[in-house]
């Protein structure tokens, strides 16, 4: 298991214990999933937040 599904995994369930069902409890667990997912992505090298974050620009 790689970093991306380690990460999606996680963030699912921590939304999946957050939440306390319904609709709110559905939308949390698919926001901590992505958020999970992207973070696992970042981990894995396969999404580069350098742009974002103003680092590896050269001058």
């Amino acid at each position: 298991m790689n970093a991306t599904q380690t990460g999606l995994l996680a963030g699912l369930a921590l939304g999946v214990a957050a939440a306390a069902g319904g609709l709110i409890g559905f939308l949390i667990a698919l926001l901590l999933g992505i958020v999970g997912l992207v973070v696992g992505r970042v981990l894995d090298g396969d999404v580069d937040l350098s742009g974002l974050l103003g680092r590896g620009r050269d001058r």
